[in-house]
């Protein structure tokens, strides 16, 4: 069963440069590099959501779980930590279409 990994999370105000530079430059080819298929992304423009969504496919929840345990993974998202608010991730069952 394909899974998928959906992160939420607000762009820290004060560090909004050196977050863009570190997601393009690091975040997601590190992502990719992990096995992680980058299938969206969204902004949230207006309202009380969460100003970033992305969502990673996986195949199988083992390897997901595999790899978020990972030394690589932790360095990843401690960096990222450096540049965001209110971070959250959840795995779902990956189906086609927007899921939240």
């Amino acid at each position: 069963m394909a899974i998928k990994l959906i992160m939420t999370w607000n762009i820290a105000p004060e560090h909004e440069q050196e977050y863009f530079e570190f997601v393009v430059r690091e975040f997601i080819p590190g992502v990719q590099r992990l096995g992680f298929e980058l299938s969206d992304a969204w902004a949230t423009v207006y309202g009380s959501h969460p100003q970033i969504m992305v969502g990673a496919t996986l195949p199988s929840l083992s390897t997901a779980r595999k790899i978020l345990k990972s030394p690589e993974w932790k360095t990843l998202s401690n960096q990222l930590m450096d540049y965001v608010r209110d971070y959250s991730e959840k795995i779902v069952e990956a189906r086609g279409g927007f899921q939240f």
